[in-house]
């Protein structure tokens, strides 16, 4: 099993930014749909970006538009999920989950079954 490594979480103050990463182990790199997720307490988890390994495309929650980018640097194996205008909502664990997927199409962040997690990183934003 695919073994995920996030770190960059924190904590911060409502407006300010984090970036996180994500490093996918490089045999597995190439052809992979990745996507962060996030968990607040007592809610449901969700996710909030999706990208594909080695492709342009990106696609994110409603909740996030404007204020999240993901991006990768696939010299380093590495998918990022920076993050803007941090507002306390966005508060919760993170995780970066991945599997593997034949066509950039059908990456997205609805209707895919992600094999592989990684063990989450703490993003806490006060007010």
């Amino acid at each position: 099993q695919v073994q995920l490594v996030e770190s960059g979480g924190g904590s911060v103050q409502a407006g300010g930014s984090l970036r996180l990463s994500c490093v996918v182990p490089g045999y597995t790199y190439s052809r992979r749909c990745l996507a962060w997720f996030r968990q607040a307490p007592g809610k449901e988890r969700e996710g909030v970006a999706v990208i594909y390994t080695g492709g342009s495309s990106r696609y994110y929650a409603d909740s996030v538009k404007g204020r999240l980018t993901i991006s990768q640097d696939s010299a380093k194996n590495t998918v990022y999920l920076q993050m803007n205008s941090l507002e306390p909502e966005d508060t919760g664990m993170y995780y970066c989950a991945d599997r593997p997927l034949a066509y950039e199409s059908l990456c997205r962040i609805e209707g895919l079954d992600f094999s592989n997690w990684g063990q989450g990183t703490q993003v806490t934003v006060s007010s």
